[in-house]
C-alpha cells in the first residue's frame, strides 16, 4: 500500500473549468508500442506540469528509483489511481510492466551507479529517440540480451555520452522531456551510434528472436538455454569471464557477444565442423522455437565446455555456424548477411 504525503503536489483543475471538463487529469497521453511503464509515467507526468521526482509523491510513493520498480510490480492502487484519473484501462497499464512476456531472469537489474564495466537498469538508441514524436523508452531495452536496436540495427546505449552518467529519469526534479540527462542535460537524441560488427547483431537478433516468456516457458530446453545466456561472459572468456550476463554494462556485454559470433575465435575446424558447415541446411526452420532454444543452448555450451542439452550426445553446432544458417533463412528487412557468415 502507498501512503498519503500531505505535502505532495496534486493535479486538479480550477473550479471555474469544472463544469466544462472532467475529473481526470488534464494530460492525458496515449501508450506507445512497446512503451516500458517508467518511459509512460515521465511522460504523463510532463504532460502535466509536474517533475518526475515530485511526480512520485503525487502517487503516493517514496522518491528514488521509483518508476523503474514499478515496471516490475503496479500496485492495485497505484493502477487504479492512474486508471482514475487517465482513463488508461488496467490492462493497458499492465502491459507496459515487465511481469509478462520477458524472462525476468533475463532484465538488467535495477542499478543506477557502479562502474563503467557494470550494467544500469535501462538502455536505449539514440536514433529511435531522434525519431519519436514523442520520445519514450522500450520494454525491450531492458533486457540483457538485448544489444541492438530491432528498427535500426544500431548497437544501444546505457550511459549518456557526455558525462558518462546513467538515465535517472525517475530523480529529474526540473520540467523537461525525459531524453535529456539527468546529470549534465545532454540531448540523448544527438548521442553517437557506437559500432556493432554484423555477427554480433546477427547473434543479438538471433537470441531476441526465441527467448521470449512464452518459447522459453514451453521448450524443454528454455531453463537450460536462459541458465547459459546468463553464463555468456564466461563462454566468451577474457576480462570478463567469471560476471554474469546482466552485471555487465552494454559495451561489456557486446565484447562477449563478438567473442561469440566471430569464426576466428573458435578453434581450428575438424573435420566434424567441415561437415557442419555444409549440412547448414539442415537446420530446422525459425519457426521451429524449440529447436532453435535447444540448438542455441547446445552452441552456448559448447563454447563453453559444457555438455550439451540434448539427450543423444552429439556435440552442439558452433554460434558462426548457427548464426549463418539464421542469417539465410532470416535476414530481416533490408539486411545483408553478414560478409563473415557466409563461408560458414
Amino acid at each position: 500500500m502507498t501512503t498519503v504525503d500531505p505535502h505532495a503536489p496534486v493535479i486538479s483543475i480550477r473550479e471555474r473549468y469544472r463544469d466544462m471538463v472532467s475529473d481526470r487529469w488534464l494530460g492525458i497521453i496515449a501508450p506507445q508500442p512497446d512503451e516500458l511503464l517508467s518511459s509512460w509515467l515521465h511522460r504523463l507526468a510532463y504532460a502535466n506540469g509536474v517533475a518526475p521526482r515530485a511526480f512520485a509523491r503525487v502517487l503516493g510513493l517514496n522518491p528514488g528509483m521509483w518508476s523503474a520498480a514499478l515496471d516490475l510490480r503496479l500496485p492495485a492502487d497505484v493502477a487504479n489511481l492512474l486508471s482514475a484519473n487517465t482513463g488508461i484501462a488496467h490492462n493497458q497499464l499492465a502491459a507496459m510492466t515487465l511481469s509478462h512476456d520477458l524472462p525476468r531472469e533475463l532484465l538488467l537489474p535495477l542499478r543506477n551507479n557502479g562502474p563503467q564495466w557494470s550494467s544500469t537498469w535501462l538502455q536505449f538508441c539514440s536514433r529511435c529517440l531522434a525519431e519519436d514524436a514523442q520520445p519514450y523508452f522500450r520494454r525491450r531495452w531492458r533486457l540483457a540480451t538485448r544489444l541492438s536496436c530491432i528498427e535500426h540495427g544500431c548497437r544501444l546505449r546505457d550511459r549518456c555520452p557526455s558525462c558518462l552518467g546513467c538515465i535517472a529519469v525517475f530523480d529529474q526534479a526540473e520540467l523537461v522531456p525525459q531524453h535529456y540527462c539527468v546529470a549534465c542535460g545532454y540531448d540523448l537524441r544527438r548521442a553517437p551510434v557506437p559500432y556493432l560488427s554484423p555477427t554480433a547483431r546477427t547473434l543479438d537478433r538471433c537470441i531476441d528472436n526465441f527467448c521470449s516468456l512464452e518459447a522459453t516457458a514451453h521448450a524443454s530446453f528454455g531453463p537450460l538455454l536462459i541458465r547459459r545466456l546468463l553464463s555468456m561472459p564466461s563462454a566468451a572468456g577474457g576480462y570478463y569471464s567469471t560476471m554474469m550476463l546482466t552485471s555487465l554494462s552494454t559495451s561489456a556485454r557486446t565484447y562477449c557477444a563478438e567473442h561469440l559470433s566471430r569464426p576466428s575465435e573458435w578453434p581450428v575446424d575438424d573435420e566434424n565442423d567441415r561437415k557442419a558447415r555444409r549440412l547448414w541446411h539442415l537446420v530446422p526452420p525459425t519457426s521451429d522455437h524449440c529447436a532453435w532454444i535447444e540448438l542455441l543452448a547446445n552452441a552456448l555450451g559448447r563454447k563453453g565446455g559444457l555438455p550439451g542439452a540434448s539427450e543423444v550426445k552429439k556435440p552442439g553446432k558452433k554460434i558462426p555456424y548457427l548464426l549463418g544458417a539464421y542469417a539465410r533463412m532470416s535476414p530481416g528487412p533490408g539486411c545483408r548477411l553478414p560478409p563473415e557468415l557466409i563461408e560458414t
